[in-house]
């Protein structure tokens, strides 16, 4: 069970991280590029492995520091119906297309400070990731129990990808609240394509299609989304 002084110790963590990576130095003739950036999609739906989030379409804004091997980000979604969510998250780079990081899952409708098991607004999630030029692979668990927001405390989640030409297939299993029992099954079967969409000869929108199948709960989603 995470408890407020771990919560304290992970954002303290996050602040120090980021002041770390942020430092310059004074007196250079060049410039350096910001490390900080944002954006935001629009999706028709929110489909999060292999389950959908809300309702209605939802806007998805994001705020990024990168700095060397280090990144991190706060990260939302709102569909205007009443669901919300709010996401903070940090990952190092290590070699050999290895990502190791950690991200907090808080839903706005619940208070801020509550980290108990019961009623719990944050679930911590740490994840391992691994990527190639074709192949993707992830690794991801809940470290704690949080009623408010649904995690069961030991959850996990595996994914596996591979990209072709021009589209990518995944697979993914998980327990806890990625399943309707909490047992480990595989939840998150898809496929996904992408496009530029040109506006004009300068400016152009990249627009993804997601066509999902969940077999654990037996149902046949789709969605497009827009990223700006």
């Amino acid at each position: 069970m995470i408890i407020y002084k771990g919560c304290r110790f992970f954002c303290g963590l996050v602040m120090v991280a980021v002041a770390a990576f942020d430092m310059t130095l004074y007196g250079q003739t060049e410039v350096p590029a910001s490390p900080w950036s944002a954006g935001a999609d629009l999706v028709s739906s929110y489909i999060w492995r292999g389950t959908r989030q809300g309702s209605r379409p939802h806007i998805q804004p994001a705020i990024e520091f990168s700095k060397g091997s280090f990144t991190a980000g706060a990260w939302g979604t709102f569909d205007l119906h009443g669901y919300e969510e709010v996401d903070i998250w940090f990952a190092f780079d290590l070699p050999g297309g290895f990502t190791i990081g950690m991200q907090d899952y808080y839903l706005p409708e619940l208070p801020y400070f509550d980290y108990t098991a019961t009623d719990g607004a944050h679930a911590f999630e740490v994840n391992l990731n691994w990527e190639s030029d074709n192949v993707w692979l992830s690794a991801n668990y809940i470290i704690n129990e949080a009623g408010g927001v649904g995690s069961y405390g030991n959850d996990l989640y595996f994914e596996a990808g591979f990209s072709f030409e021009y589209l990518s297939v995944f697979m993914g299993a998980g327990s806890g609240w990625h399943t309707e029992s909490g047992g480990f099954t595989v939840c998150n079967l898809g496929l996904e394509v992408g496009r530029e969409l040109e506006i004009t000869d300068k400016f152009s929108v990249p627009v993804t299609g997601q066509l999902i199948f969940n077999p654990d709960r037996e149902q046949l989603l789709i969605a497009v989304g827009f990223a700006f």
